[in-house]
């Protein structure tokens, strides 16, 4: 079996805010900073691999050469947690395209179901960037995954916040060619699926429904 592309992000700054998302008295509007500053640098990282070409700029004392991003980007978060994600990757880039993912996991058999899924058309050529907080099961990552190939997408990669062992082993199983970028890969899951040590409930902590 095939390694999926693991990609750690030792940043201070993105441990520094695992740490207060993890601590379970941060409120909803810090969570939410949090999530935004570690999903920047996360985003920033991952966007490393996303193709330029060499352009010209004339400025007021001359012309400058420099690179601009030469690809169709697309942003994917996977509802609804991974909305607190968005609006940092289109802070780096506004012009991205969006789509949107809703995949339900049973509680009793950890299986996702799709419930919605709207993807931008002709993605063949374009950046895919999948953001989803948690890889846990790594089921509901794996079938969103699925879904954005069956729409013709062939460059994916995949930023999280907290990763399991256990999601990164599906990940290395059903897609070996999609890099994943978090600041960590936890302990293990529960025996109710849920990360250890994990930051809780992170939908609910970002939304404010806990």
């Amino acid at each position: 079996m095939e390694a999926v592309p693991l990609h750690i992000l030792d940043h201070p700054v993105a441990q520094d805010a695992l740490m207060e998302l993890r601590d379970p008295r941060t409120g909803s509007v810090a969570f939410r900073s949090a999530t935004t500053r570690i999903s920047l640098l996360l985003a920033t990282e991952a966007l490393r691999e996303v193709p330029t070409t060499t352009g010209t700029v004339a400025t007021s004392h001359g012309a400058a050469e420099g690179h601009v991003i030469d690809s169709d980007v697309v942003v994917v978060p996977v509802l609804r947690a991974g909305l607190g994600m968005l609006d940092a990757v289109l802070a780096l880039v506004p012009a991205a395209r969006i789509g949107h993912i809703g995949l339900q996991r049973n509680e009793s058999t950890a299986v996702a179901s799709t419930y919605y899924a709207k993807l931008p058309p002709d993605i063949g050529e374009s950046f895919v960037m999948v953001a989803d907080p948690m890889l846990a099961t790594g089921g509901t990552a794996a079938s969103a995954i699925d879904l954005i190939k069956a729409s013709g997408a062939r460059t994916i990669c995949m930023i999280c916040i907290v990763a399991a062992p256990e999601g990164v082993e599906v990940m290395a199983q059903r897609h070996p060619d999609v890099a994943l970028y978090t600041p960590v890969v936890d302990r293990e899951l529960s025996a109710q699926k849920y990360i250890v040590p994990g930051v809780g409930d992170f939908g609910d902590r970002l939304h404010g429904t806990g």
